[in-house]
């Protein structure tokens, strides 16, 4: 986009899409304002009129990703497979989102529209946990979960850094995975997809 090029309504919508992208492709350390607003084709002042400072774009951005994940896992159920291969999906799909979400030293941890957004992607990672046939599971669901999303996560963050194989897809390694802890049953062909 070029500066004059930007015309339409939602330049919040603008600037966070490109927060993603260039987070996605550098780290969050290498983007500013000024340089989102260079992007979006407008003064480097604007951002600021809707996000104040950079820890405001990035917490806007965190809360967008949670909203997002919870929606993915929403719709993901009805099994906890299900939910756990939504997670790495998005996580592989969205790294930018994904990045900022987990460095609590870029966003405003207390910010209400943050905890709100957390708040709903936990309940649904619980309820996708809370669909294991697993007496132990049921047993102590909060460790369950635990244990789902240490899985989910750590799967998710070796594929990003590249510290595995990324020459396999990530959702069938992650259904192997998921299915050798959370799922009886040997893995074959028919878990491809």
């Amino acid at each position: 986009m070029t500066r004059g090029s930007y015309h339409h309504g939602d330049l919040k919508a603008v600037i966070l899409a490109q927060a993603a992208t260039l987070v996605a492709e550098r780290g969050a350390d290498g983007v500013s304002l000024r340089e989102l607003a260079r992007a979006a084709g407008v003064s480097h002042a604007a951002p600021a009129h809707h996000f104040t400072d950079r820890r405001g774009v990035f917490t806007a951005l965190a809360a967008q990703g949670w909203r997002m994940l919870a929606a993915a896992l929403g719709e993901s159920r009805p099994e906890f497979l299900d939910a756990a291969l939504a997670y790495v999906r998005f996580a592989v799909d969205h790294p930018g989102h994904y990045e900022v979400m987990f460095d609590r030293s870029l966003v405003d941890p207390d910010n209400p529209e943050l905890v709100a957004a957390q708040t709903e992607a936990g309940a649904e990672l619980a309820a996708g946990v809370g669909t294991l046939d697993d007496a132990r599971a049921r047993e102590d669901p909060q460790a369950a979960g635990l244990a789902a999303w240490s899985l989910v996560h750590g799967f998710a963050m070796l594929w990003l850094n590249e510290a595995i194989d990324t020459d396999a897809d990530a959702v069938y390694t992650a259904r192997r995975v998921a299915r050798m802890l959370f799922t009886p049953g040997p893995v074959g062909d028919a878990d491809r997809g």
